[in-house]
């Protein structure tokens, strides 16, 4: 594997895209113009590709004594020094870009980007893990809002659903490294609750997303069938985890989907405006 391209996957490229794209439609959402959209996504693009690259520097001892050879530094196929330099060039590169949208959203990236470095370097080891999930996914309403020519405050529980989301991904990025992770050391706060006990948790955050978005979209057809359609995954998640069946984590995921939908489908209810 090529260099540039052992980068690139170092960066977890699809949780990466993953984010920024959720970021750019809550901006079109609230209505921001095509070039702050631009400058919007480069920042979360940037900035999440540091998350990752840091991930993936960071714990490339524990990958090597792990035998992951979906790491391509773990393989040898690009050194740690590399990948250091390329996450502090992308974390750079999305601090420099940030203010271009004012001061309000680089303040509100700048936690969500320290947030994201914070997990790999700190908390992923201990109790407190799902801490910079819910801080990074509660301000991406903010991000978006923030961007705005006038900057507004983010509805208050767009952050919730989205802090509640955060935890949901939090247990869903972990749950298929959990035997890996548990052997080099981490101990997060999936790892003491197993697959089980952590799917459960996933499914219980989303239903109080679903109650969130409930008390904040108000009453409408798609919204209701929206949130219909979230709880229903959300507590069959959380039995079917119970019971230890893989489906839980399947609808899990779904149950996220769909209250992704709804948070861009908020539209302009997602800024307070004064």
């Amino acid at each position: 594997m090529r260099i540039p391209a052992a980068v690139l996957a170092s960066a977890h490229p699809v949780p990466a895209a993953g984010v920024t794209l959720i970021v750019v439609l809550l901006g079109v959402a609230v209505g921001l113009d095509p070039a702050r959209l631009v400058v919007l996504g480069g920042v979360m693009a940037l900035n999440q590709l540091s998350i990752g690259l840091s991930n993936d520097w960071l714990d490339a001892a524990r990958d090597r004594a792990a035998g992951r050879r979906d790491k391509p530094v773990a393989r040898g196929d690009v050194s740690v020094a590399v990948v250091r330099t390329a996450a502090l060039v992308t974390a750079a590169g999305a601090l420099a870009l940030s203010p271009l949208l004012g001061l309000p959203f680089a303040v509100a990236h700048g936690v969500a980007l320290a947030g994201g470095w914070a997990y790999n370097a700190w908390f992923k080891h201990g109790m407190l893990s799902p801490l910079p999930y819910l801080v990074s996914f509660g301000l991406l309403p903010a991000l978006a809002t923030t961007a705005l020519p006038v900057p507004a405050a983010p509805a208050w529980w767009a952050c919730v659903a989205g802090a509640l989301l955060g935890l949901a991904a939090h247990v869903a990025n972990v749950l298929p490294d959990l035997a890996d992770d548990a052997a080099t050391g981490v101990r997060g706060l999936p790892h003491r609750l197993g697959a089980r006990g952590s799917t459960v948790l996933a499914g219980i955050a989303l239903t109080a997303a679903a109650a969130a978005l409930a008390a904040g979209l108000g009453v409408g057809i798609l919204s209701l069938a929206g949130l219909a359609l979230s709880l229903a995954a959300s507590v069959a998640a959380v039995v079917l985890g119970l019971r230890g069946s893989r489906w839980a984590f399947r609808l899990v995921i779904l149950a996220a989907l769909v209250d992704v939908v709804l948070l861009v489908l908020a539209g302009p209810a997602l800024a307070v405006i004064e």
